[in-house]
């Protein structure tokens, strides 16, 4: 639920006096150029701040005043939706990222610790995001574990998350990927979304694909959004129908170039901006929001159109009444744009002080001692269960003919299915083929010690030596490894066992490179530098050494292959997923 904020008397009696030129603001932008997403068009005045609001726009005086008649004034971004646990670093962490790229407000969706850690994962994001000045909106993760099929740590029911919708800054129901059980009727998954409807909540969406009748029956219980189009055809469907429209583009997935048109009238005014997932080197690299209005820019979008998208009409959609806006009674969080159709930013203010400078945080909030309980969060900081693995584990006993392998597809998280006559090798193990791109994957289960390996086949990744894995498998979370040979398989998922989390690259029986995420096995709390400075160093081996495809980030890929929502073919701990019938396949026969 949106709490107001405190007002009273006092207050707005000030907000008055201001407004009405009796009282000097705490903040005049003089002669501002400002984008005005009501009118789409760049209108000039004063902008006269108090207590962190825009009170005023004309002729103002203040007890501070910068002069803007060479700048451009936009409203801050807002990211529709948006997992900060891919950002592989703590919530304080996340915000020294994105706030200095002009992010206000973040839509945050916690289904991966969720799937790790039950509610405990979700009371752990609610508690290090409370006293940020970057605004967190957190939706209740809808789908723990994502399908019946998939083995997490947690389950989370309806009458699990119920009690948590009475808190501040929860909005509604997260994507609700398990658009099978929408669609077929059941209950858990429809009672989730009539408790969030009947308290007049969002219910986010996630339907790659859907369409028919399948799509109306999806649409037919009120989920609002959808951030998983790929293409123009199928995000115009869901418009027609009634969807707002979540233009995504973040490490892996990149849909805003085919979804370009959509910046246009009358779509841009259903359509907002996201990442979904962002690596921290993308987002320091490239940027955040900013990165997808600077890139619709240069694609041909009007940049106010833009802008308006990444701002006011997700504060519309999310209830933030007042977010999203270069107006009168809006909440003084704004960008000063060294220049409009560059989105160049100069500086960032949150509430009317400012927060960041050339694209670096004043304040640094991740510096700030955690006193959280670690004991009260022993499912977060202890969140692995399992045995060691041999690399007999991963030999696949079963002959055949025939091999199924997940095929990647550019740009996406989307897969196809790949069909290969199969040949051996005396040096590789059974099924791999280098010379046709053909790795083995696995899934190894660390929540519950239960055993599971699944096995299978992927083309696409041109890996030829070794093997690369990780913890960070949407939405399950378990170890998840790609290679050629069986022994350094077994070596990079227990590199990650030992430590209690993260990414693993092995050639030859030796560790190349590691990174270690003890906090549920997707984040550290050590700085952001340290990510990137070992992210980047387990991408060189990947490319450069072991000659993995460059339009892939290898790990953040691998993160979506055992996404068994996902269409076409994916991996869990029980074997290969053919998604369209949930059913699992053989991957030889």
């Amino acid at each position: 639920m949106i709490k107001n904020k405190e007002v009273n008397y006092n207050i707005l009696n000030k907000r008055v006096r201001v407004a009405m030129g009796l009282l000097k603001a705490d903040l005049v932008l003089k002669n501002a150029r400002y984008v005005n997403v009501f009118t789409e068009a760049l209108e000039k005045g004063d902008i006269a701040i108090a207590d962190g609001y825009i009170v005023g726009i004309g002729t103002y005086s203040g007890k501070v005043e910068l002069d803007c008649k060479n700048k451009i004034i936009s409203p801050a971004l807002l990211d529709g939706h948006v997992h900060l646990e891919s950002s592989m670093v703590s919530p304080k962490c996340f915000r020294d990222l994105t706030v200095p790229h002009g992010t206000c407000a973040v839509i945050v969706d916690p289904h991966e610790i969720a799937n790790v850690a039950g509610v405990d994962g979700i009371n752990y994001i609610y508690e290090m995001t409370k006293d940020l000045d970057l605004y967190v909106g957190i939706m209740i993760p809808s789908c723990v574990p994502s399908t019946p099929l998939d083995e997490a740590g947690a389950t989370l029911k309806s009458k699990d998350i119920r009690p948590l919708y009475d808190r501040d800054r929860i909005l509604g129901l997260a994507e609700m990927m398990n658009a099978y059980g929408v669609t077929h009727g059941d209950r858990e998954c429809l009672t989730k979304i009539a408790d969030a409807l009947s308290l007049s909540m969002q219910v986010d969406g996630h339907a790659p694909d859907l369409n028919g009748n399948a799509l109306n029956a999806y649409l037919s219980t009120n989920i609002s959004t959808d951030h998983e189009c790929s293409n123009i055809r199928e995000a115009i469907d869901k418009l027609k129908k009634g969807q707002w429209i979540e233009i995504r583009e973040g490490t892996a997935c990149k849909d805003l170039a085919a979804l370009i048109d959509l910046f246009k009238a009358p779509y841009h005014d259903r359509c907002m901006l996201a990442t979904d997932d962002n690596h921290p080197d993308t987002i320091v690299e490239e940027g955040h929001i900013d990165k997808i209005v600077r890139k619709a820019i240069k694609l041909g979008a009007d940049p106010i159109k833009a802008i308006k998208m990444g701002s006011l009409n997700t504060a519309l959609h999310y209830g933030l009444k007042d977010f999203g806006a270069i107006g009168v009674g809006y909440l003084a969080n704004f960008i000063i744009l060294d220049d409009l159709k560059t989105f160049k930013i100069d500086s960032v203010y949150l509430n009317g002080k400012k927060v960041a400078k050339n694209y670096k945080p004043i304040k640094m909030y991740s510096s700030s001692h955690n006193t959280l309980d670690k004991k009260k969060y022993s499912k977060v900081y202890n969140s692995f269960n399992m045995k060691e693995v041999k690399a007999s584990d991963f030999n696949i006993k079963k002959k055949g003919k025939k091999l199924r392998a997940i095929e990647l597809v550019p740009e996406g998280v989307l897969s196809s299915e790949a069909v290969y006559d199969i040949k051996t090798y005396d040096n590789l193990p059974y099924g791999v083929d280098i010379s046709r791109d053909i790795a083995k994957i696995a899934v190894v289960e660390r929540h519950k010690c239960t055993g599971h390996i699944g096995l299978g086949f992927i083309n696409g990744f041109k890996i030829k030596k070794g093997a690369i894995a990780s913890s960070i498998g949407h939405d399950s979370h378990n170890i998840i490894v790609v290679g050629v040979n069986d022994s350094d398989m077994a070596l990079a998922v227990n590199t990650i066992k030992n430590n209690n989390g993260g990414l693993a690259i092995v050639d030859n029986g030796k560790v190349l490179g590691e990174l270690k995420l003890e906090v549920a096995g997707l984040m550290t709390e050590k700085k952001s530098d340290y990510v990137i400075k070992n992210l980047n160093n387990l991408k060189d081996i990947a490319y450069n050494r072991f000659g993995m495809n460059r339009i892939y980030d290898p790990f953040m890929t691998l993160a979506f292959m055992q996404l068994p929502v996902i269409p076409i073919l994916k991996i869990i701990p029980k074997g290969l997923v053919n998604v369209k019938n949930q059913k699992i396949v053989e991957a030889i026969y």
